[in-house]
C-alpha cells in the first residue's frame, strides 16, 4: 500500500504534500547521532569516573528534578547523582590541594599562602557551576531553540493557510528553521512514525509541555493552530492562524520588554564590580607588593583566571534569562562559503589558524624577549639612553637578580597582549569578514522582500503568469538586492529555459544560491507549490506572507529599540572605556613601581655607604625591598591579558543579549573588537608608560 500509494501521490500531489518518511525523519537519525556523540565527551567520562569512586546523591528534590530534566533534554548519558558527585569531588580536590600546598609551604618556610587560599576559593567557587552544568547546557540549547520560534510559527501558519495539514506543516517548518528547534520538530515527527504517539497532535502536545514554563506564548500559538484544524468555516480557520502568529509576536515583545527593564541593573553592577573596580584596584598593587609581598603570579591568578571566570559566569546567568527573539540565518556552515572562511592568496587558500599561529609566535617571542635575554645571559644589558635601560635587572641584598624594571622591557611587554589579541582577531576576522557581507546583503533582501512579495501577489492576482511577474517586478526594483534576486529568476526562465522551480532552486544557477536565506527559500517554495493550485491561491498566499513579514519586521525593530541602551553601553565599554581606563591605570602603576624601585635602590646605596647622616635610611630601605616589588613588565602583561579577556567576555555577552545565539556575528564582532579595543589599550598604555616613566626618573633624580 505504501509503495503504490506513493506512486499515486507523485502523480496527483505536489512535493510539499508528500509524506516524508524517507527524507524528513532520516535527518532525525542524524540528530540522534549528534545527540548521542556526547556519551564520549570529557564531561560524561568525568561524571562516570567520579560516580565509580563514590555515590553522592543530591538531597534537594527540586535541584534533582531540574538536573534530571536538563539531562533528558540534552541527551547526556549521566545521572543527577554522577553530576553532583563530580562537583563535590572537584571542590574537595581543590580544597585538599590548597591545604596541602599551605602545609608544605609552612614546613619549608615558603610564602605560598596566597596560592593555597586561591585554590581553596576556586574549589568553593567551582561547586555551583559544575553541579549546575547540565542545566547550563539545557539553557544554552533552550536559548538557541527559542530564538527560532517566531519563524517556526510563521512557517507553520504560511503552510496551513493554503493546506490544512498539521503533519506536513511541521515537516515544512522543520526543513526551514535552524537547529536545534528543527531537530525537535523532527523528533515530534519521529515519535509518531515509531508509534510512540498515535497522532501528530499527541506528539506535539507532549513536546509543548516542556516549554510551558519557559515560553507560554509558543505553546498557546500552537494550540490555536491545532484548533484551526477542526474549524469548518474557512474564514474562522484563517482568523485562528493569524491569531496564532499575533500571540507569538506579542508574547515576544512583552517578554523582551520585561527583560530589558530587568537586565539594566545587573549589567551595570557586573561592569562596575567585574571590570571597572578591578582595573582601578591595580593602582595599589605595586604598594601591596611592597608591603604584603604579593607576587606577580598571585595577581595573574586573580586577574587572568578567577575574575574573568566570575564575570563570564555572572554574564552567562543574565544571558540565560533572555526571552525569544528573531533569529538570524546561520549561513557560515553552508558548503558554498567554505572558501570564504579562509585567507585567499591568489588561488591559494590558507587556513586562518595558520596565520593566527604565525602572528602569535612572532609577537610572543618579541614580548618575552626580556625574559629570554636574561635567561640566556643574566648579565645582558643595553642602554637606550644615558638613563633608560632595556632590561634593568637589579640585585637584592641576598644577591638575587629581580626585574626587569627597564622602560624598554616594559614597552616590549605590550607585545604579549597584542599577540593574543591580534592572532585571535585575525582568526575571527578572516573566518567571518566575507561571509558576514553575504549575510548583510541577504538581510537587505529580506527587508526589501516584503514589498516585492506584495507586488508579486498583486501581479499574479491580476492574471499575470508567475513566470512573467518576476521580470516585471524586477524592472521596478533594479539596483537593489531584491531586484537582482528577481532578475536572476527571470534570466534563468528566459535565457536558460528553466521552469520556475529550477530557476529559483537549481543547485548551480538557482537564485537562492546567491542569497541563502531560509525565509526567502520557504517563501519561494510556497509560491512554487501554490502556483500548481491556481493564480488566486498564489496571490492570497503571497499577500498574507507579505503581511506576516511586515509584522515580524516591526516587532524585531521594536526589540532592538528596547535593548539599544544596554547594548550600546556594553559596546562602548568593550571598545573604549575598559581599554582607556586600563591603559591609564597601568601607566600609573608602572610609574609607582619605578619610583618605589628607585627609592629602594637609593636607600640601599645610602645604607651601604655607612654615612652617619643617613644611618636612618636602613629602616626606610626595609619598607621597600626590591625582591617584593611587582615589576612593571609583569604588571603590564597581567593588565593587558585582562583587557583581552574582558573584550572577549563582554563581546560574547553583548552579542548574546542583542542577537541571542548568533555564531557568525559573534565571530565578526570578536575580530573587530579585539583589534579596536586592544590597539586602543596598547596605544594609551604605551604613551602613559613612557610619559610616567620619564616623570618617575626625574623624581628619582631629585
Amino acid at each position: 500500500m505504501d509503495k503504490y500509494g506513493a506512486k499515486l501521490g507523485s502523480k496527483f500531489e505536489s512535493s510539499m504534500d508528500q509524506p516524508s518518511a524517507g527524507v524528513f525523519t532520516k535527518d532525525y537519525n542524524t540528530f540522534r547521532k549528534e545527540a548521542l556523540h556526547l556519551e564520549n565527551s570529557l564531561y560524561e567520562r568525568a561524571c562516570k569516573f567520579a560516580h565509580s569512586i563514590i555515590d553522592l546523591a543530591p538531597t534537594n528534590r527540586e535541584y534533582k528534578k531540574k538536573v534530571e530534566d536538563a539531562i533528558e533534554s540534552t541527551h547526556l548519558d549521566i545521572t543527577s547523582a554522577s553530576a553532583y558527585t563530580l562537583a563535590i569531588l572537584v571542590m574537595f580536590s581543590f580544597i585538599f590541594l590548597g591545604f596541602f600546598i599551605g602545609f608544605v609551604s609552612f614546613l619549608l618556610d615558603a610564602s605560598q599562602i596566597f596560592l593555597a587560599l586561591f585554590l581553596i576559593v576556586m574549589g568553593v567557587v567551582l561547586l555551583k557551576p559544575l553541579s549546575n552544568y547540565p542545566i547550563h547546557i539545557a539553557q544554552k540549547r533552550r536559548l538557541q531553540a527559542s530564538n527560532q520560534m517566531v519563524l517556526c510559527i510563521l512557517y507553520v501558519v504560511i503552510y496551513m493557510r493554503h493546506t490544512s495539514n498539521l503533519e506536513h506543516a511541521i515537516k515544512f517548518a522543520g526543513e526551514h528553521v535552524g537547529n536545534p528547534l528543527a531537530l525537535d520538530l523532527r523528533k515530534i515527527y519521529w515519535d509518531v512514525e515509531t508509534s510512540k504517539y498515535p497522532t501528530i497532535q499527541n506528539s506535539l502536545d507532549n513536546y509543548l509541555e516542556s516549554w510551558r514554563d519557559y515560553n507560554l506564548a509558543f505553546v498557546e500559538s500552537f494550540h490555536l493552530i491545532e484548533s484551526s484544524l477542526v474549524e469548518s468555516s474557512e474564514t474562522r480557520r484563517i482568523e485562528l492562524l493569524e491569531k496564532a502568529l499575533n500571540v507569538i509576536l506579542e508574547g515576544t515583545y512583552d517578554s523582551m520588554l520585561h527583560y530589558a527593564q530587568e537586565v539594566k541593573s545587573p549589567i551595570t553592577m557586573l561592569h562596575m564590580l567585574g571590570v571597572i573596580l578591578p582595573i582601578l584596584g591595580l593602582i595599589v598593587l605595586p604598594l601591596m607588593g611592597s608591603f604584603l609581598g604579593v607576587k606577580w603570579y598571585h595577581i595573574a591568578l586573580l586577574y587572568n583566571v578567577l575574575l574573568p571566570f566570575i564575570v563570564f559566569y555572572i554574564g552567562y546567568t543574565i544571558l540565560a534569562k533572555r526571552p525569544i527573539g528573531y533569529a538570524q540565518s546561520d549561513i557560515s556552515s553552508l558548503p558554498q562559503f567554505e572558501g570564504m572562511r579562509k585567507f585567499s592568496l591568489g588561488k591559494l587558500l590558507i587556513d586562518p589558524r595558520v596565520i593566527a599561529f604565525a602572528v602569535f609566535f612572532i609577537m610572543i617571542i618579541i614580548g618575552l624577549a626580556p625574559l629570554l635575554l636574561h635567561f640566556i645571559d643574566p648579565s645582558a644589558e643595553m642602554y637606550l639612553t644615558d638613563n633608560i635601560l632595556l632590561l634593568d635587572y637589579r640585585e637584592t641584598d641576598t644577591g638575587e637578580l629581580v626585574g626587569p624594571f627597564g622602560l624598554g622591557a616594559t614597552m616590549l611587554s605590550l607585545f604579549v597582549p597584542m599577540a593574543f589579541a591580534l592572532s585571535l582577531g585575525m582568526y575571527y576576522q578572516i573566518k567571518a569578514n566575507k561571509v558576514i557581507k553575504v549575510r548583510e546583503e541577504t538581510q537587505k533582501l529580506e527587508t526589501e522582500f516584503r514589498g516585492a512579495i506584495f507586488q508579486l501577489g498583486n501581479r499574479i492576482g491580476g492574471g499575470m503568469p508567475a513566470e512573467m511577474a518576476f521580470g516585471k517586478v524586477s524592472q521596478g526594483l533594479s539596483g537593489t538586492p531584491t531586484g537582482k534576486f528577481l532578475s536572476i529568476v527571470d534570466n534563468n526562465i528566459r535565457m536558460q529555459g528553466m521552469n520556475l522551480q529550477d530557476a529559483i532552486f537549481n543547485e548551480k544557477n538557482g537564485a537562492i544560491t546567491t542569497y541563502p536565506s531560509s525565509l526567502i527559500e520557504s517563501t519561494m517554495k510556497v509560491l512554487v507549490e501554490s502556483a500548481r493550485k491556481g493564480p488566486q491561491v498564489v496571490s492570497k498566499a503571497l499577500l498574507s506572507i507579505a503581511d506576516y513579514l511586515d509584522r515580524i519586521y516591526k516587532v524585531s525593530e521594536r526589540l532592538k529599540d528596547l535593548l539599544s541602551e544596554i547594548t550600546s553601553s556594553m559596546k562602548s565599554q568593550v571598545s573604549f572605556l575598559t581599554p582607556l581606563i586600563a591603559g591609564i591605570v597601568v601607566g600609573i602603576g608602572a610609574m609607582i613601581t619605578t619610583i618605589i624601585g628607585s627609592l629602594s635602590t637609593s636607600l640601599g646605596q645610602a645604607t651601604a655607604g655607612g654615612s652617619s647622616l643617613l644611618s636612618g635610611a636602613s629602616g626606610l630601605a626595609n619598607i621597600f625591598p626590591l625582591e617584593k616589588l611587582i615589576s612593571p613588565y609583569f604588571l603590564q602583561i597581567i593588565v593587558g591579558l585582562y583587557v583581552v579577556e574582558m573584550v572577549v567576555v563582554l563581546t560574547i555577552h553583548t552579542n548574546g543579549i542583542e542577537n541571542g545565539v548568533d555564531k557568525l556575528n559573534e565571530e565578526y564582532t570578536l575580530g573587530k573588537n579585539l583589534f579596536r579595543g586592544t590597539m586602543l589599550y596598547i596605544l594609551i598604555a604605551g604613551i602613559t608608560i613612557f610619559a610616567f616613566n620619564i616623570l618617575a626618573l626625574a623624581v628619582g633624580k631629585v
